[in-house]
C-alpha cells in the first residue's frame, strides 16, 4: 500500500481543504471580479456602449410615447 500525502496548504489529512482556505479563495476570486468589472467599466469601449444604451433607451421612450399619444388620438 501507498501512503499519500495530503496536498500543501490548509487541507485536513484525508485532503479535504479547511473553511478558512475556502474562504479566502472565495474572496480572492470575488475581489478579482469586482476588480475586473471596474476596469471594464473604464475603457472608452464601455463608455461608448454606455452612450449608445442610454440614446438607446431614450429613442425608446420617445417611441412609446408617440404610441401613446396615438392612441389617445392627440
Amino acid at each position: 500500500m501507498s501512503e499519500t500525502t495530503p496536498p500543501e496548504g490548509d487541507y485536513t489529512e484525508s485532503g479535504v481543504p479547511s473553511f478558512d482556505f475556502v474562504r479566502d479563495r472565495i474572496e480572492n476570486r470575488y475581489a478579482t471580479s469586482l476588480g475586473s468589472t471596474e476596469l471594464a467599466g473604464e475603457t472608452p469601449e464601455a463608455s461608448d456602449f454606455e452612450e449608445k444604451m442610454a440614446d438607446r433607451d431614450r429613442a425608446a421612450k420617445d417611441k412609446l410615447e408617440e404610441i401613446r399619444r396615438s392612441m389617445r388620438g392627440e
